[in-house]
């Protein structure tokens, strides 16, 4: 008879917790890949949730850097008392924000949510003490820099692609880009889940490090297999069932999307979250490719972008991490109490 002790049981909820938030993150975010390949008719809606579905796994199984930068640069987990109902905490948070801009339609930032969650979690636990503040900074930076980067890319790359096919019959040129849309959302899907499904194992991670169910040297920080494969399963589940809100809203209120805009937006976004996952870097894959979108957009021309839409989801943004730090310290608050 296995030990059901009270950390044995809150363990079991934070996994099953932290699977949820990747399940939920995977059908929230699957329009980040899909949308613009969807809504310019290069994919049908079921081949395109299978190829997001299918390269999402691929992507969340290759890396791992994101997942030590999330579960050990913004707290301590060899210094973390509590440390189960901090993460506890956390997730709940993420959990409830994503739950209710999903349910608006807002294409709001699951890694603003966890990240968010865990710091407010863990100042609610321990003070702001508990923070790594330069680890945490480090990451807040990422966040705020890599959709601006996104924007310009984007507004350069459908430049440069525009210029290219100048002289190709318009006919032509839309049918050539639905075929490399499909290319470019693969990719795209592929670094989505190289980059968001290592928030969850990165948090898994730590709820076995800071409850003592795992046993490693200080400082070290590797990812158990059945951590990575349930994180990656988890997510590419979810994005199986699709965020089709989500969906409107990326795939045509933000702009008119052409197959050349599509897959120059694609292209931007899926670089801009390579090359930061690669740095172990986490960045809000929503925020990256609704910049690009926005910077394909307004390199015709400004009034192309329904900027009010656009900053509806930015003020979503910003309040994102706040939001969610305060939810998840109040949550900790609570949980501590009962637990």
């Amino acid at each position: 008879m296995p030990d059901l002790s009270p950390e044995v049981i809150i363990l079991v909820l934070v996994v099953i917790m932290a699977l949820s938030f990747d399940f939920i993150n995977g059908f929230h975010d699957t329009a980040n890949a899909i949308a613009t390949s969807v809504s310019t008719r290069a994919l049908s809606p079921r081949t395109a949730i299978i190829i997001a579905s299918v390269f999402n796994l691929l992507g969340a199984l290759t890396y791992t850097g994101v997942a030590k930068t999330i579960g050990g640069k913004i707290t301590d987990p060899f210094k973390l008392e509590n440390g189960l109902v901090v993460v506890l905490a956390a997730l709940t948070a993420a959990i409830l924000w994503n739950l209710i801009t999903w349910w608006f339609g807002i294409p709001s930032s699951s890694s603003h949510a966890i990240i968010g969650g865990v710091a407010g979690a863990a100042v609610g636990a321990a003070g702001f003490g508990a923070i790594n503040m330069e680890g945490f900074l480090d990451i807040v930076k990422a966040l705020i820099i890599s959709p601006i980067v996104a924007f310009v890319i984007g507004f350069i790359v459908i430049k440069i692609v525009s210029k290219l096919v100048a002289n190709t019959a318009y006919h032509r040129t839309n049918r050539s880009f639905r075929v490399l849309q499909v290319l470019s959302a693969s990719w795209q899907s592929f670094s989505h889940g190289a980059n968001d499904a290592q928030k969850t194992m990165g948090v898994i991670t730590l709820a076995l490090l800071s409850g003592g169910f795992l046993h490693q040297a200080p400082g070290e920080f590797t990812i158990p297999l059945w951590v990575k494969l349930s994180a990656a399963i988890a997510m590419a589940l979810g994005t199986s069932v699709g965020g089709w809100r989500i969906i409107k809203t990326m795939g045509g209120k933000i702009m008119k999307i052409k197959p050349i805009s599509g897959f120059s937006a694609d292209l931007s976004s899926a670089l801009i979250i390579t090359i930061f996952t690669a740095l172990k870097l986490p960045v809000s894959t929503t925020h990256v490719i609704t910049s690009s979108i926005l910077g394909v957009g307004a390199s015709t021309k400004l009034n192309a972008v329904k900027w009010g839409l656009a900053g509806r989801i930015l003020v979503t943004w910003v309040i994102t991490l706040p939001v969610t730090a305060l939810l998840a310290a109040a949550c900790y608050v609570v949980f501590d109490v009962f637990l």
